[in-house]
């Protein structure tokens, strides 16, 4: 009976040391409840121990990042009405973690009641920075208009203070994912847009013939002043060389004037009395009278010379 005691004694004792040896991993953090009330919160990853299990409690708390989107897969989506009184849907994704692991357990007890309100406080804090946002700032063809990284990063600013107040989170990051319009606006604003995008379709078109009809009228100036210049030129190359034949034709004149009006008188020949042309002249024309004058050796017919005798003597 005694040694039966003894087993049962020892078991209890075995039994109240092993409850109160607990572990804190290097991914977590706990908390130590004795009779409900917080005596300690450990962050260090270790061995530790408290007293059995009926007096304290161990309550481990992750430490890792979380991610959670809003809204869910399962909510529907959320509209948000921005400063042009432009409804959207928009989409974004929150990172956090516990970096008061009492007050996160007293306050929303878990990782659900955690991302639950930090939805309300990012979907709240999303509504009231895109109220004072225009749409270009988040839809726009110009990337330097576009303003959605200043917008996350002041939700995920003012997210944060909440949280670490109320719930002892930290926002780590949050950021828009994708940005819609809502089902029955969409025909509406992409015919909107359609519009506008010809519009300025249009105005680029008109810009681009205004500046070809300016290139094409330089081009023609350049031209008309390349042309003009080049007459110039020509016009003083031929006047010296008018000049210059001018001198050689008064050279030639100077040095033998009747064999210069005979070469003169034969040019034009050639030019007017050419092969198959006809020309009636009278015959007392001074233009004929290098054809018809005898006394030009080179229009004279050849003298006959006499014929030898047998004797070797002319007749």
């Amino acid at each position: 009976m005694k040694r039966s005691t003894t087993w049962i004694l020892a078991a209890v004792v075995l039994v109240t040391v092993a409850s109160s040896v607990y572990t804190v991993d290097e991914t977590e953090s706990a908390v130590v409840l004795r009779f409900g009330q917080p005596v300690r919160t450990v962050e260090e990853a270790g061995l530790y121990f408290r007293a059995p299990w009926w007096i304290d409690r161990v309550d481990a708390v992750d430490q890792r990042l979380m991610v959670f989107d809003t809204p869910t897969a399962d909510e529907p989506t959320r509209e948000v009405l921005t400063l042009d009184k432009k409804n959207v849907e928009i989409a974004a994704t929150t990172c956090w973690r516990v970096v008061d692991p009492l007050r996160f357990l007293q306050t929303v007890g878990g990782r659900v009641g955690a991302e639950a309100f930090l939805a309300d406080v990012v979907v709240s804090e999303l509504g009231k920075v895109l109220g004072r946002t225009p749409l270009s700032a988040l839809i726009n063809t110009d990337p330097d208009s576009v303003r959605v990284e200043e917008i996350d990063a002041l939700i995920r600013a003012t997210s944060d203070t909440k949280a670490r107040e109320e719930c002892g989170v930290e926002v780590v990051d949050f950021a828009i994912k994708r940005i819609t319009f809502p089902e029955q606006n969409r025909g509406s604003v992409f015919e909107r847009m359609r519009a506008e995008r010809k519009q300025i379709a249009t105005r680029i078109r008109s810009e681009g013939e205004e500046e070809a009809r300016k290139l094409r009228a330089e081009a023609d100036r350049e031209r008309a002043e390349i042309l003009a210049e080049a007459r110039r030129l020509a016009l003083e190359l031929e006047g010296e060389a008018e000049a210059e034949a001018a001198r050689v034709y008064g050279d030639a004149y100077g040095r033998d004037p009747e064999l210069y009006q005979f070469l003169r008188t034969l040019e034009s020949y050639e030019k007017t009395l050419g092969e198959g042309t006809t020309v009636i002249l009278p015959r007392d024309m001074p233009y004929l009278e290098t054809l018809i004058d005898p006394d030009l050796p080179a229009l004279r017919p050849p003298r006959a010379e006499p014929e030898p005798d047998p004797e070797g003597t002319r007749r």
